[in-house]
Formats: structure tokens, sequence, C-alpha cells
């Protein structure tokens, strides 16, 4: 069983949808004590970076986020659940701590003639980790789908998985261990997407 947390965010039933459809078996979780005995755990994320550490906060599911990442169990933050995992933010002036299972800070991207922000649409991968097991069977300058105006600059380059040009290169997804983060939403990223997701559970289910 896959946990999916349920704070509110906005994108969690076409979460729901596509790990149903790559063979999940999912429950969502509104409490700590709901996540139980599940095999992996999933933190979608749409919006603002401070919203969602909030009602993570406010559900008791930011601890709780962090208690599972360690049982080594597979963990994956999507969007601003991938921003999430960072230390800080600096939309809106942000003043709410992230998880800090990374090192860094979540940046706005740079104003530059001709870059429209938020990036929205369909953008390309490119693989630096080819090790990484999310991305079996995925090819480099795979396209998948983005929709944000802040991304995560890690402390650390080790655990960049994928970047992605968009005025500059940033860090698309990131992977230490148990733990997998993807910027882009793997849920609107079609069968691309559900490659990724299918690989994710699959690790889950051993």
């Amino acid at each position: 069983m896959i946990a999916l947390l349920d704070y509110g965010s906005g994108n969690l039933r076409s979460v729901h949808k596509s790990l149903l459809k790559v063979g999940a078996d999912v429950r969502l979780v509104q409490r700590p004590e709901h996540i139980g005995d599940a095999r992996a755990l999933v933190l979608p994320g749409v919006g603002a970076f401070d919203d969602c550490i909030h009602a993570l906060r406010q559900q008791e599911l930011l601890a709780a986020s962090r208690a599972f990442i360690q049982t080594g169990k597979p963990f994956l933050g999507i969007c601003v659940g991938y921003q999430a995992l960072f230390e800080r933010s600096e939309e809106f002036n942000s003043c709410a701590a992230g998880l800090g299972v990374f090192q860094g800070s979540v940046v706005r991207f740079a104003e530059k003639p001709g870059l429209k922000i938020p990036q929205i649409g369909w953008n390309q991968l490119e693989i630096v980790r080819t090790d990484c097991p999310l991305y079996r069977g995925i090819a480099s300058g795979s396209y998948v789908y983005f929709v944000h105006s802040f991304y995560p600059q890690p402390a650390d380059q080790s655990i960049i998985a994928t970047t992605t040009d968009y005025g500059d290169t940033f860090a698309s997804s990131v992977w230490r261990d148990n733990v997998f983060a993807t910027q882009f939403h793997p849920e609107k990223s079609q069968q691309v997407g559900l490659q990724l997701l299918k690989n994710f559970v699959d690790l889950a289910q051993g």
C-alpha cells in the first residue's frame, strides 16, 4: 500500500488516479496514524510553499513525513512536495521552515527577456544520474510537464538526478537513498510520467 498525503493539495486526485493506473494500492492519508504499514509515501503539491508547510504541520503530517523517511521506505515528493524537502523558500518572503531533508533553498527564476514566469508546459529532462531507479526505461531528453515559478538549489550537487533548462539550468529532480522528488508533474506527463510512477511503485513493492 502507498500512502498519499491529503492536505488539500489541488493535484491530489490526478496523482491518485495515476498511481492507481500503474497498479498501486493507494490510501489517502490525512492524519499520521493513518500511514500505518504503508510501503511508500507520496507528498504531492501545487501552490505556495508556506501553504503546503502550514497545512502539513496543522495535520501533524510534517513530522510524520520526516519519520517515514527515516524508515528507509521509498518517499516521493512532487512539485511543491519536492520544494518542501529543502530548508527554506524565497517565495513571498516565506518564513516557514521546510522539512530540511536536503540542504538548500527554493529560489525564483531570474527575470530574463522573453522568459515567461511561471514555466507552464512541456520541457526536457537531462538525466544526470543514470543509476536512478526512478528513470528506468525513460530516455534522457524526454518531455515532462511543469507548472512553477520557483525551484530548489541543492547544496549537495550529487543528489541531482535530472536537470532542465529554462533560462537557467535547474535541478528538475533529486534522489538520495530512499527519497525521490520531482519539480515536474509525473501525473500530467503522459507515458513518461506513468513510467516514472510505475518505477516508484515497483520500488515500494520490493
